[in-house]
Formats: structure tokens, C-alpha cells, sequence
């Protein structure tokens, strides 16, 4: 049988699945593109937004309207919220966040059963890490690496924790090993991802985040490691010195922010105010004076006023971003925020989320400005029309000029100059 596969939303979903795909080809089922006829597809939902929520359900809609004799295997976070309720869209087997190393055998039960089957438990304190593991990844050079799930935080807008459960950290030397295939299979970038990666190593006893990457950089073969989002209340000087230490880390770090408000922040339920989050920055950018800072802003907050969004905008701005991804309020149901007075009207976050793109635009340009004429590496990873592209450890795009053929996977000497929109020039070195 054939099979295709579809992920939405973050990087821990699309090691999620890519762990699925190998147990089913494992299996003798045969990958297919997910834009071709299959006996079976399989989607990763998300449910993080609202247009998450949307996207899945009008992707399975569609898959089942436009092949109505294909098997439909619906997994991830939207089926853990929603579980019995997604059997209207014919699906096969609803699975939740926890069971997918078994996702083989419980499709093929209710196959044979000629039923509908709902694999979604209660996620609850104790419940164990789940063993999967990948051995390669779409990418040619850089591997994804889940390292750790779930969430304890109570942020008041976040579904989150209620689909992924308490944070569970996978065993450091299964990460070794699993490091060990991914390198030995060609990968150059390892990015570590988790749904709170910071919580790393809180539910074991002798090891958190900063060891374990200690341990990694030790590896033979690992020539880049990248770090997925930090809270930042991480990035303690002590933390910034040991990581500065390491010469395979990437020095771009995605530090969530969500407002630069502290009267927002404080509403939200975030475990950090400004100062904080400024003490991060500097203690970062001590020893790594170029590095990227990347960030997550939420407008439209309830109850935001406009006073506190021009807060938001002066802080992008004193912070120096180098990307700025910004989401709309969504309200989830079973949120605190859901429920709070002064909901604002979907137009107003849309005009707020629209300043803030434009903000992070000028603070994207100002960072990429100051790598002009320098000197960087660029691992190469793509190629189209005969030019080649790949991105520098400060996740800077490269687009190499000259008419060489580069392999991918290379590493390639250039001098950087400015591109088109986010992608930078770079002439390569002789």
C-alpha cells in the first residue's frame, strides 16, 4: 500500500512524523509524495491557533472528498483535543500525542476490524517519554532532534500543555546514539527541538539542557548544533559562558518573547518580565557579539491597549531582532484568555499584526546590514535554476553567486553582501 504524509505546525511535529514514516516503510508500506494518488494518508494536525484547527480539518475534508476510497489517519495535537469528535471526517484512526511508535499496528487493527479507532489517552504526570527516533529527514543537511515533550506551564492563552502533557526528557544517551546515526548518515546541523526545550533534564535527576549539549559538542562529526525556541530566563551568564564555549553551536537563539509589555506579560501568565528578557540578550550577546536574536510575538492580546502595543513596537526595536515571527490572539477553548473581558475585534489584530511584520522587517534589514562584507561560512543545501543556497550559523540566507556547482552539503567561503529581501548575497571566496 502507499502512503503520504502531511505535517502542520512546528518542528516537533515534523519529527513526529517523520518517525511515523519510517516504521510504516519499515513496514513495506511505500512513501508518496502527499500530492499523488495513495491508498492512506496521514496528517500531523495542529491546534496551537485557530487556522490551525482550520487547516487540518479542511485538509482532511478535502483528501476524503477528492479520493473518497482512501484510508485517512489523523494524529497529532488537534486529534488529542478533539478525539471521538474527528470520526466525522471518516477517518480510519484518530491517534493523540502519545501511541505513535505503535501508529503501524493500530492502523492495520482497525483495517482488519473494518472500524474507526480513537487512540487518545489522558496525558498525565508519570506518563513516560515516547520512543521515537529518526534515522534521516527530508533535509540533506540539517536533521531535526526531539529531545524532549510536553509543558508545564499554565500560560493563559496556551493550549499547549493540555495536548502534550508535563515536560518528559528523553534519555541523553539515546540523544547521543540517535546524533551518532544522523551525523554518520551525512547530517552537518543537528536542531535540537522540544516543546519547552529549556525544561530539558527537569524530571531527571543529574542532567540539564546545557550538559547535555556539552555532551553532544564532544561528538565526533557535529559540525553544527542549533538550538529550537528558549525561554529566557535559560540564558544566565553561566549558560552563555559554557555555551561560548562550544565551537559547533550556531549563534542564533530564538528567545520567546510574545510582548514587550510587562503589564501584558504579567496577564499572559509568562514567568519573565523586560528586564529579564533584556538580561538574556546581553548576557548572549556578551560572548556572542553577532548572534542572531529571533523571537515570537502575540498581538491582540485581550484587554491589550494601545499603549501597550506601542510598548511591543518600542521593544522590537530596542532589542534589534533578526526575525520577528508575530501570531494574531487566537482564543482556545479551555484557556483563561478565552473567557477574558476585552477581546479585541479580529480587524484591530490584524492592523497590529501588520505594524509588527513591518517592524520586524526594519530590524531584520538592520541585522542583515551589518554582515555586509564579511566573511562567513554558508553550508550549502539547496539548489534551483543552477544557483545554489544555504544559510551562515546566524541563520542568515545565502543565495552564491557564480556559475560553480557546489555539493550539497558543503561548506562554502563567501563574502556577504546584500540579496533580495531576506536573502543576502554571497560571493564565494577563492
Amino acid at each position: 500500500m502507499t502512503i503520504a504524509f502531511h505535517t502542520l505546525g512546528c518542528k516537533v511535529n515534523q519529527y513526529d512524523t517523520q518517525a511515523m514514516l519510517e516504521r510504516f516503510r519499515d513496514r513495506g508500506y511505500t512513501v508518496v509524495p502527499f500530492d499523488t494518488r495513495a491508498d492512506i494518508y496521514l496528517i500531523n494536525t495542529c491546534t496551537v491557533t485557530g487556522t490551525g484547527d482550520r487547516k487540518s480539518l479542511q485538509l482532511a475534508r478535502h483528501l476524503k472528498a477528492l479520493y473518497p476510497g482512501c484510508e485517512l489517519i489523523l494524529c497529532g495535537c488537534l486529534a488529542q483535543r478533539l478525539g471521538k469528535d474527528l470520526l466525522s471526517t471518516g477517518a480510519r484512526l484518530i491517534l493523540g500525542t502519545q501511541h505513535r511508535a505503535s501508529v503501524v499496528d493500530l492502523f492495520e487493527d482497525a483495517l482488519r476490524s473494518g472500524t474507526q479507532q480513537v487512540a487518545v489517552d489522558q496525558l498525565e504526570n508519570g506518563v513516560p517519554f515516547e520512543p521515537l527516533s529518526v534515522t534521516s529527514q527530508e533535509e540533506h543537511t540539517r536533521a531535526t532532534l526531539k529531545i524532549q515533550e510536553g509543558c508545564n506551564g499554565r500560560c493563559a492563552y496556551c493550549v499547549i500543555p493540555s495536548v502534550r502533557g508535563p515536560v518528559r526528557s528523553r534519555n541523553a544517551s539515546e540523544i547521543v546514539h540517535e546524533v551518532c546515526t544522523l551525523t554518520a548518515h551525512g547530517y552537518r546541523e543537528i536542531v535540537l527541538t522540544g516543546i519547552h526545550l529549556s525544561s530539558y533534564g527537569l524530571d531527571l535527576s543529574d542532567i540539564r539542557l546545557i550538559d547535555l549539549l556539552e555532551m553532544i559538542a564532544r561528538l565526533p562529526d557535529v559540525h553544527r548544533l542549533r538550538l529550537g525556541s528558549l525561554e529566557p530566563t535559560i540564558a544566565t551568564p553561566d549558560f552563555a559562558r559554557r555555551l561560548a564555549a562550544l565551537p559547533c553551536i550556531c549563534p542564533q537563539f530564538h528567545l520567546a518573547l510574545q510582548s514587550g509589555s510587562d503589564t501584558v506579560l504579567h496577564r499572559m501568565r509568562r514567568r519573565y518580565n523586560l528586564a529579564m528578557y533584556r538580561d538574556a540578550v546581553r548576557n548572549l550577546r556578551d560572548v556572542f557579539p553577532d548572534c542572531a536574536i529571533t523571537t515570537d510575538v502575540l498581538t491582540g492580546f485581550p484587554g491589550e491597549t494601545e499603549a501597550e502595543f506601542q510598548e511591543t513596537m518600542a521593544f522590537l526595536s530596542e532589542i534589534g531582532f533578526a526575525r520577528i515571527h508575530v501570531f494574531p490572539f487566537s482564543p482556545r477553548s479551555g484557556t483563561p484568555a478565552a473567557q477574558m473581558p476585552g477581546q479585541l475585534s479580529r480587524a484591530e489584530k490584524a492592523r497590529r499584526a501588520r505594524l509588527l511584520i513591518a517592524e520586524g522587517e526594519k530590524t531584520r534589514e538592520a541585522f542583515q546590514r551589518r554582515f555586509y562584507g564579511r566573511t562567513a561560512q554558508v553550508l550549502v543545501e539547496s539548489e534551483k535554476d543552477g544557483q545554489y543556497f544555504g544559510y551562515t550559523p546566524e541563520y542568515l540566507y545565502v543565495a552564491l553567486s557564480g556559475n560553480k556547482a557546489y555539493e550539497t552539503g558543503s561548506e562554502v567561503t563567501v563574502i556577504l553582501g546584500p540579496g533580495n529581501g531576506n536573502t543576502l548575497s554571497g560571493a564565494p571566496v577563492a
